[in-house]
């Protein structure tokens, strides 16, 4: 009796602790700080590049809302290069130190990678937390994970990361001196850590050897079965997860949140030449991503090698969506996939009209691709029919068939995976004209009567 209730107790007692971290950790202060190249008063491309600091703040700003954080200010430094021991220069680290002191902020975001050196500088310097753009990425991608797949990719990128940035992380696990009778406790602490984490790596990697030989079975059995594949790539927050829900049927979580989907989603979608056709939800795409990090997660992106068609789907009423493709199409390049069949989806259509933007059209636009609302609905009875057209792996063909008239399996068979077009009763012999698909017509091919044609 007594031990049920010390139970008790000591999960009340947690779930309190998490209730109060969870509580701090919504209401952390962030301040952001930005830099790009050339002087305040700089014009042309300069201007340019300030333009997309801004954007990329803004970015950033978004990235920290879906973290969990509340944004109380920021500052974009301009300069001819990049200060190597604090990025923004000493001067501006004081003036940073001042607002962040002002606005009450307990950590600062850097919309930079930072090198080793500069993080330990200015940890030192502004007596904050600080986070660089790779960083936070990686705390919304450990918060977002729940396969086990995705939680041992976000650990390996973390690790990855964190292993050259072991030395400026406090004072135990800093080097004691350089010369001789100095290296002591702190040295061996430092490399005893970095062996622990390198094990560690090597272990991450195993298992996620395992989990790319699981997924290379289960897309072999899929190209056994003749399964077309479907991907949604595109910039995060375009709208994949609400436009995978409206063509497959499924209940995937969306959100506005920035990488509100990590682990992907395999679904059937419904077509209506009734091919075998599965459709895909990946991560989203972001501008300043870093390399390291798309390795890391190559066992997730593998889905995109296999599909047969891409879907890079755009958010149509982001003013910045330019931008934002010319990202994707960077991360395509660099994963092989430039040449990969693709439609482009215009996505949002709905809020265009709110935006005072120009509407793509309904139909086919300059680009081949479609608008769409996969809020509203429109547009996607269209969008189903450009996919089906768009898919020549497994082409749709007519032919005719010559079954028993007991011979129900194979006939339902063709009702279920095809559309049959006319039936009718020949010397106690039912024949069957259906379009189907060529995967399906050659496993009927004892009772095909007539060489099949190209369905229109």
């Amino acid at each position: 009796m007594f031990c049920r209730g010390l139970r008790r107790l000591i999960t009340r007692r947690r779930l309190r602790r998490d209730k109060v971290i969870r509580a701090a950790r919504i209401s952390e202060r962030a301040y952001l700080v930005g830099w790009v190249p050339g002087r305040r008063e700089s014009f042309g491309p300069a201007q340019g590049r300030a333009a997309e600091a801004e954007e990329s703040l803004e970015e950033l700003r978004e990235l920290a809302v879906s973290a969990g954080a509340r944004v109380v200010g920021g500052v974009i430094q301009r300069g001819h290069e990049p200060d190597p021991a604090t990025l923004v220069g000493r001067g501006k680290v004081k003036e940073i130190l001042a607002e962040a002191r002002a606005l009450e902020a307990d950590v600062v975001l850097f919309d930079h990678d930072l090198t080793p050196t500069q993080l330990r500088n200015l940890e030192g310097a502004l007596d904050l937390r600080i986070l660089d753009r790779t960083q936070l990425i990686l705390e919304i991608f450990a918060a977002r994970a729940r396969s086990r797949e995705g939680q041992l990719q976000v650990e390996l990128a973390q690790l990855n990361y964190l292993l050259p940035r072991l030395a400026g992380r406090g004072t135990l696990l800093s080097r004691l001196g350089g010369g001789i009778g100095t290296r002591g406790p702190g040295e061996q602490q430092l490399e005893f850590d970095r062996r622990r984490i390198r094990a560690r790596i090597r272990k991450l990697e195993e298992g996620i050897a395992r989990v790319r030989s699981e997924r290379s079975l289960h897309r072999d059995r899929r190209r056994a079965r003749r399964f077309l594949t479907v991907a949604l790539v595109g910039y995060t927050n375009a709208g994949k997860s609400t436009l995978f829900n409206a063509l497959a049927g499924a209940n995937v979580a969306a959100s506005s949140r920035l990488f509100a989907t990590l682990d992907p989603t395999v679904r059937l979608l419904p077509l209506d030449s009734r091919r075998s056709v599965l459709v895909s939800d990946t991560v989203g795409f972001l501008r300043k991503l870093p390399a390291h990090l798309v390795s890391a997660f190559r066992a997730t992106l593998e889905e995109l090698d296999a599909a047969d068609l891409l879907l890079h789907v755009t958010d149509a009423s982001d003013p910045r969506h330019e931008g934002q493709d010319r990202a994707v199409e960077g991360i395509l390049e660099s994963l092989g996939l430039a040449a990969r069949p693709r439609l482009h989806v215009w996505n949002k259509v709905d809020l265009l009209d709110c935006t005072g933007l120009a509407r793509p059209p309904l139909g086919p636009s300059r680009d081949g691709g479609i608008a769409v609302s996969a809020l509203t609905g429109e547009g996607l009875e269209l969008l189903r029919r450009r996919i089906d057209e768009a898919l020549t792996t497994d082409p749709v063909v007519e032919a005719d068939f010559e079954l028993a008239l007991s011979d129900g399996e194979r006939l339902a068979l063709l009702y279920r995976q095809g559309t049959v077009v006319s039936t009718r009763v020949e010397d106690n012999r039912l024949r069957v004209h259906a379009r189907v698909a060529e995967s399906l017509r050659d496993r009927l091919r004892d009772a095909l009567v007539s060489s099949p044609s190209k369905a229109r």
